[in-house]
């Protein structure tokens, strides 16, 4: 269970600096980080991170696929987690 915990932890840092570092980098016209990738790290348990991410940067918010995209894959991250913890850890 504490290594879920740290996972969850550190994804969702990584998660929340990676829209950071897109928008730098978008600001500057450099190098992009792929809009998969963005939306991945709200799959595998960074959702929260990608939420405060995209608002505190305030970045990729007026993108559709941002604005309903990553909270429907941050709950179905939140399902899998649960599943996972449930018939797995417990």
């Amino acid at each position: 269970m504490n290594y879920l915990i740290a996972y969850l932890i550190i994804i969702n840092i990584i998660s929340f600096f990676l829209y950071g570092l897109d928008k730098k980098k978008a600001e500057k016209g450099k190098w992009r980080i792929k809009e998969t990738t963005l939306l991945l790290f709200s799959l595998i348990g960074g959702g929260v991170g990608s939420i405060l991410g995209m608002r505190f940067f305030r970045h990729k918010t007026q993108k559709n696929k941002f604005k309903f995209g990553v909270p429907i894959l941050t709950i179905m991250s939140i399902g899998i987690i649960y599943l996972v913890v449930v018939y797995y850890i417990l």
